[in-house]
């Protein structure tokens, strides 16, 4: 068993941007941080602390790590359960309550899976008194298995930027549902706390289906679902809900109403999904909150990131940007109208 460094962090990302999530911490904590990539979508920062690349996330400095782990102990490639297990009893200390989450990154080689490695260790901790849970623990206790080794971590749930396992959040349909789309502004709304508007106006840019404008619509507000496109009947058959059937442009050029919030999931250019925003802007109300997607694609996201957020600074002030583990070469952003 090898005990691991201070100050290494275990950080996932999404495969297409792994690098992308080391250069990105790298152009905000310096060059002489360490990266070490474990598996293919998963490394190890060796530098700032976890505390710092958490604040670093969660005000938007940082948008392509998905979760954080600290490293405690890393076991060599082809461990035993038997082994994996012991290290984390051992980790755990005795504690008397934890969240245990297991997750690999590429192929398991050693036999066993991630399943496998939840249940042993939630056994074996049951064994010495700690009380197991898959979530809504203070701590969690870490395992994930990779190309490089099986790393084990434990830290407060609270730096961890997502209480599921390597951030990968599982989301099943609900009663209603109209489209996968709803999963990433549900995916948002777990993860942050946004405090959206519970009467009011909203307006969804590029609304159909209606995913957007149902769960939207879920939280209180009246939605207008502006899109030439069709919508769900069963999203058209709420009274609150407005379908416009025209562009964001021509909507925002004939209405005199003021939004409390705004959303945008257009698939667009994010520069011009961005001057959409400044138009919508005109319309919504100040210090009111604002979602979009950037479809950034896989080429130079971060220069596009760093564009659109010197654009989107005319009337925003970006509060929350991440690559959410349901979102696919595109970002969800949180803007606050300024």
């Amino acid at each position: 068993m090898s005990v691991s460094a201070p100050g290494s962090v275990l950080c996932s990302a999404s495969e297409e941007n792994l690098a992308t999530a080391g250069h990105e911490l790298r152009s905000v904590f310096g060059r002489g941080i360490g990266i070490e990539r474990l598996g293919p979508d998963a490394f190890v920062c060796t530098g700032p602390p976890i505390e710092e690349i958490a604040a670093a996330a969660n005000s938007g400095r940082i948008a392509f790590v998905q979760h954080l782990a600290v490293e405690r102990v890393r076991l060599p490639v082809g461990s035993g359960l038997a082994d994996v297990v012991a290290a984390a009893v051992e980790l755990a200390g005795g504690q008397a309550d934890l969240a245990v989450q297991a997750w690999a990154s590429g192929a398991p080689r050693a036999g066993y899976g991630a399943g496998d490695v939840y249940t042993g260790v939630r056994d074996a901790l049951a064994e010495h008194g700690t009380t197991v849970a898959r979530a809504g623990r203070e701590h969690v206790l870490s395992v994930c298995t990779t190309e490089r080794g099986v790393v084990l971590g434990l830290n407060r749930t609270g730096v961890a930027l997502s209480d599921w396992p390597g951030g990968r959040v599982r989301l099943a349909k609900g009663p209603g549902h109209v489209s996968r789309a709803e999963f990433k502004l549900e995916e948002l709304f777990m993860l942050l706390p946004l405090e959206l508007p519970r009467s009011g106006n909203a307006v969804d840019l590029g609304a159909a289906p209606g995913g957007w404008t149902r769960i939207v619509r879920l939280r209180g507000p009246q939605v207008w679902a502006v899109d030439p496109g069709d919508m769900d009947p069963r999203v058209l058959a709420d009274p609150g809900v407005h379908h416009v059937r025209t562009t964001a442009g021509e909507f925002f050029r004939a209405t005199d109403l003021e939004f409390d919030l705004v959303v945008n999931d257009m698939r667009m250019d994010p520069l011009l999904s961005c001057e959409v925003m400044l138009e919508a802007a005109q319309r919504l109300r100040r210090g009111a909150p604002a979602v979009m997607t950037l479809k950034t694609g896989t080429r130079r996201p971060l220069q596009t990131l760093q564009r659109c957020r010197e654009k989107l600074a005319a009337a925003y002030e970006v509060v929350f940007a991440r690559q959410l583990h349901h979102n696919r070469h595109e970002l969800t952003v949180v803007l606050r109208r300024r």
